[in-house]
């Protein structure tokens, strides 16, 4: 019979809660936890409630920031007639590693999936036709993940956008299907964006 101490099993249980994270490492991760001095156990914590309490959207892009507006829109080096448009902040990250891309972003937080109730009034939809509206953007790039739903949102967008003049396209299929975009190494990435293609 497995031992329970209450207080182990409820932290390894929050730990489970974190995306990817099966029984095992929840586990692991809990009893490393409960070996760190006080200080250490104090400032992991505090890192956790000051991330949650200070990080937000960006008011232009909705990426995730400290700041009203992140750096990337805050930045003269961007060029403001290319735009971005990503599922999840954690692709503009991915992106960015690669140094090849100096245009701007839009964060969807998320990717049309009928079946799942989102649609997209869900996503950051809205936001993105505003930012359309000054007439700066020229070419919106869709970096959708190659799957149906990332396919079906990259489709629905550039339906929506097309009729404002604006060029849409989306990158090449360097990116393996069914992958996500957040672990592609930096030269397919790169390759995926010199190599789009107009929808």
């Amino acid at each position: 019979m497995e031992q329970q101490i209450a207080p182990l099993a409820r932290l390894t249980e929050q730990f489970g809660r974190l995306p990817g994270v099966g029984r095992k490492s929840a586990l692991r991760m809990a009893y490393h936890t409960v070996k760190l001095s006080k200080e250490e156990a104090k400032a992991f914590a505090e890192a956790i409630l000051t991330a949650r309490e200070s990080i937000r959207r960006c008011a232009v892009c909705c990426d995730l920031t400290d700041r009203e507006i992140c750096a990337v829109c805050s930045s003269s080096k961007r060029d403001p007639s290319l735009l971005c448009v990503v599922e999840d902040p954690r692709e503009v990250t991915a992106i960015e590693r690669t140094h090849e891309y100096r245009g701007l972003y839009h964060v969807l937080h998320g990717v049309l999936s009928p079946l799942n109730g989102i649609g997209p009034e869900a996503l950051t939809v809205m936001e993105l036709l505003a930012r359309l509206e000054d007439g700066l953007v020229r070419e919106v790039i869709m970096a959708t993940n190659p799957t149906v739903e990332g396919e079906a949102t990259a489709m629905y967008l550039s339906r929506l956008i097309k009729p404002l003049g604006i060029a849409v396209s989306r990158l090449a299929y360097g990116v393996p299907v069914g992958a996500d975009l957040e672990y592609a190494d930096e030269i397919t990435l790169a390759r995926a964006l010199e190599g789009r293609r107009s929808l």
